[in-house]
């Protein structure tokens, strides 16, 4: 055995953390990672112990007859690194424990003081920043476990498995394979399809109004509404039912269509005396918004800097790591003194002593159910040094600079504005404008919520009107009339997707990444554009849940659900009785699914009744399709995956099911080939196919923009998309060629290493080589990325091996082959030798593509390629994608 040395062994989770910790405490520490969570609930049957196999409860992972003993295991993976922290702990002699500082890193603490069985003194380290200043002062404050968040940490994952392990097999078994249950997921899936469902119950109302442009003498120009004709006011969106489309019963307002809108305009020409009635002028002060929250930064990075809450966390992780933030995951808005000074004198060095608030402005945390008193997120240390001085850049900067500049703004001074309503009158109409001016920057000068450019968006907030008073005279320049629609409720994004969980206090901000990670990769969720669509299959599994285990989405049931583990993390309530009333008797979980779920008829779960669609909406093996009759034969008809519930239609429905029951409709004969053009739907919406398809065998297939009637295609059109993608000629900078085709994501046009996607009211079938220019000059310029590190020449080809920064971290590249590189590897430590394993390890996997050699398809890759291919033009038969599937096997064997 080793000799016993004087070190302590320190124990972190990322290998990135305990280098830098390492960096600060010096010779007389060893400080290893343990790459996460050491052990867990047995991730499948695999993983259950031989001697538990038998227990009915085995499949759980959790002892439910035994005080709800959850059974802990090691994964393969966690192995070694559980064997090289016991080989380092036999040579020390304390066990410092300095996991994250929240209930998670509490609880991978006790796991590893479980596992490692320490004979030696044990002591747990936090800290909210990884600074040489904080890594010393936490070592000198040690202190003890923490049993109460242990046991509440302990608790959630329990009842998230038992959640999860006990509705999942039943949504396989009603509604479709590989479907989950979660209690955050579900609700959060709930939340969308109830928007969803508001948005189907929409009906649309019209109204006019007029906008007249004004003049004063001296020529400056603004815009004003309509308010009021014959002392009555004029009709504006939100006086409309969403759920009729009418006016609401109580709006005593004057509705204007457009026949007396325009009869007002003209009489509003021809008049003369336009007379300034009253003018109010407001001044109002705005303070500075508190410091980032993880859910407040993962709302403003979707807002600003379009990054998934996923993607958020991934940066703000590798930030804190590298010891440029504090602690990610918190729900305090509170700041250190440290932190608040800094900030101060960065105000005055930078700003000057006129932007600093007088007083020193100290926010605090209104959520009771707020977790830890860690600090809110903010720049690490107290240089206060900003994204450019840290040579940040990327995404990594980007988000750095947010949290910078919402830090500093903290002990900024209010920003002081001035608000005009200058009222109008003409005839018996009166007319309103409104205006707004800066009168004092204060805050806005570092930060401006939802802006990203806070001296641009001072700019566009400065929409001051001219100088007038009560009796003075303007001259009238133009009146238009204008027509609007009310407009349904805006679709979730994961900007107000988080706030709306926060707010009803359903899982933990440090969650939502994941939640909403889980919900898009399980298919309940499809991202279009920044909205968070629900599917049908999202829509039918809410359903199911409604209707059998109402309480176990209810947001206000989850919501105490959180105080209750809060309860238990504070002290206040034990673990064995929440969760037996949670999973036992009558009212329990595992009491409900035994009684709901004989009753549950699959048929009836995958069938959604859409208001306004007379055809059943069906889910089925490959999607969701209509269920209707043609001459009393039933009929049913893909529904294309980028059709929204809401956006559904009984005119679409009847289209699609006319088109399917008469089959594959011929546009006529390719004259080159002889073959019959069809029109088709598919689950990606219309395409024309050259030929019948025969033995699996994928005819040409080329997809009609959304933006083209099908009904207007005719054979000559046909012939023309068939051609696509065509060539339109030589750049005349480059002589490279202009391309123009349709791709996955619709029409475009090429040259050289640029696409760019054609204006909705382009057609591509007309593009010419001039119009392709002003496209292709309109596109995102690629600048070439920099390598972090060259490796050297490859052994076999002699071409470059990389390391460039990705958007999940470093990876290495090696032509059209590129290879993740292990979390625990420090950059300056790979050799090429290594790389270039790890090149081949990636290759062998069938997941890339080699230059060595060309192309390198594995037999397991062809298969997946095929009825991948397969299942993703044409309606999906299960029958075509086995032969594709079938013949690949035959040609990568041979």
């Amino acid at each position: 055995m080793a000799a016993k040395q004087h070190k302590a062994l320190v124990i972190v989770e990322s290998p990135a953390k305990a280098r830098k910790i390492g960096e600060y405490l010096g010779k007389d520490y060893i400080v290893l990672a343990s790459m996460g969570h050491v052990r867990d609930l047995p991730s499948g049957a695999a993983e259950v112990p031989a001697e538990l196999k038998k227990e009915q409860w085995a499949t759980l992972g959790v002892n439910i007859d035994q005080q709800f003993e959850p059974v802990y295991v090691v994964p393969k993976d966690k192995k070694k690194t559980v064997k090289e922290l016991k080989d380092a702990l036999k040579t020390c002699s304390e066990l410092i424990l300095a996991t994250d500082e929240d209930r998670e890193g509490e609880s991978i603490g006790w796991h590893l003081m479980k596992l490692l069985e320490p004979k030696v003194p044990v002591s747990r380290m936090v800290f909210s920043e990884i600074t040489k200043d904080a890594i010393q002062k936490a070592i000198r404050n040690t202190r003890e476990l923490d049993q109460n968040l242990v046991e509440a940490q302990e608790t959630r994952r329990v009842v998230d498995r038992l959640y999860g392990y006990r509705l999942s097999p039943l949504l396989w078994k009603k509604v479709a394979p590989r479907l989950s249950a979660g209690r955050v997921q579900s609700v959060a899936v709930r939340v969308l399809v109830r928007r969803e469902m508001e948005r189907l119950a929409f009906r649309k109302g019209s109204y006019w109004d007029l906008k007249a442009a004004l003049a004063t003498a001296s020529a400056a120009r603004f815009d004003a509404a309509l308010a009021t004709v014959g002392g009555r006011r004029v009709a504006q969106g939100r006086d409309f039912d969403e759920s009729t489309g009418r006016l609401k019963t109580d709006a005593d307002v004057l509705l204007l269509d457009e026949a007396q809108s325009k009869a007002l305009q003209k009489k509003l020409e021809e008049s003369h005396d336009w007379v300034v009635s009253n003018v109010e002028t407001r001044l109002q002060t705005r303070k500075p918004y508190p410091p980032f929250t993880t859910s407040t930064l993962q709302q403003e990075a979707n807002r600003k800097l379009g990054l998934s809450a996923r993607e958020t966390m991934q940066i703000a992780q590798r930030l804190y790591e590298n010891g440029f933030i504090t602690y990610m995951r918190t729900d305090s808005v509170s700041l250190s003194q440290e932190a608040i000074s800094a900030s101060r004198a960065c105000v005055t060095n930078r700003y000057g002593q006129e932007f600093l608030h007088p007083e020193v402005r100290q926010y605090t945390t209104k959520s009771k159910s707020a977790q830890e008193a860690h600090e809110a997120i903010r720049p690490a240390g107290v240089e206060m040094k900003t994204a450019e001085e840290l040579s940040l850049n990327g995404r990594e900067g980007a988000l750095y600079a947010m949290i910078w500049k919402r830090t500093v703004a903290t002990q900024m001074a209010e920003a002081q504005l001035r608000f005009q309503t200058v009222t109008i009158g003409t005839l018996d109409v009166e007319f309103r404008a409104t205006g707004r001016h800066v009168e004092f920057a204060g805050f806005f000068r570092a930060y401006v919520e939802g802006s990203d450019d806070p001296e641009g968006a001072l700019e566009d907030s400065e929409a001051a009107l001219p100088p007038m008073e009560k009796g003075q005279k303007l001259t009238c320049q133009e009146v238009q009339a204008l027509a609007h629609e009310t407009k349904p409720p805006a679709r979730y994004t994961e900007a107000t997707l988080v706030k709306t969980l926060e707010e009803e206090g359903i899982g933990r901000p440090s969650t939502y990444a994941s939640i909403i990670g889980t919900i898009q990769d399980r298919g309940y969720v499809r991202k279009q554009g920044n909205q968070l669509v629900p599917t049908f299959t999202a829509m039918a599994v809410t359903k199911l849940l409604e209707k059998n285990f109402s309480r176990l989405v209810d947001l206000q049931f989850t919501a105490r659900m959180e105080q209750d583990l809060d309860d238990i993390a504070n002290g206040q309530a034990e673990r064995l009785p929440y969760l037996k009333s949670f999973y036992s008797g009558e009212t329990g979980l595992d009491e409900q699914v035994k009684q709901n779920e004989a009753g549950i008829d699959p048929r009836e779960a995958c069938t959604l009744d859409i208001d306004g669609v007379n055809a059943k909406v069906r889910l089925g093996k490959f999607g969701a399709f209509f269920e209707g009759e043609r001459e009393g034969q039933p009929v049913t008809a893909t529904i294309p995956d980028d059709i929204a519930p809401a956006d559904l239609t009984n005119e679409l429905a009847e289209k699609l099911i006319t088109q399917k029951s008469q089959g594959p409709q011929s546009l006529g004969i390719d004259p080159e080939s002889g073959q019959p053009i069809f029109l088709l739907i598919g689950p990606f919406g219309p395409y024309l196919q050259l030929g019948e398809m025969k033995d699996g065998e994928k005819p040409r297939r080329v997809s009609i923009p959304k933006t083209r009637d099908v009904s207007t295609v005719k054979l000559e059109d046909a012939l023309e998309y068939m051609k696509l993608p065509k060539t339109l000629g030589p750049h005349p900078e480059t002589g490279k060629v202009v391309k123009a085709g349709i791709g996955m994501y619709g029409p475009y046009v090429h040259h050289d290493k640029t696409y760019k996607s054609l204006d909705k009211t382009d057609d591509i079938l007309q593009m010419t080589m001039e119009r392709a220019l002003e496209l292709l000059a309109q596109a995102r310029v690629r600048v070439p990325v920099a390598p972090l590190k060259e490796l050297g020449a490859h052994p076999v080809d002699g071409d470059p091996v990389q390391i460039f920064e990705g958007k999940y971290g470093p990876y290495i590249k090696h032509g059209k082959t590129n290879a993740t590189i292990p979390k625990e590897r420090e950059l300056d430590s790979v050799t090429l030798e290594e790389a270039v394993r790890l090149l081949d390890e990636r290759v062998a996997k069938g997941g890339s593509t080699g230059r060595r050699g060309g192309k390198k398809t594995t037999k397991k890759a062809a298969v997946k390629k095929a009825a991948t291919s397969a299942a993703m033009t044409t309606p999906k038969k299960a029958t075509t994608r086995k032969k594709a599937a079938k013949k690949a096997t035959k040609k990568s064997v041979s």
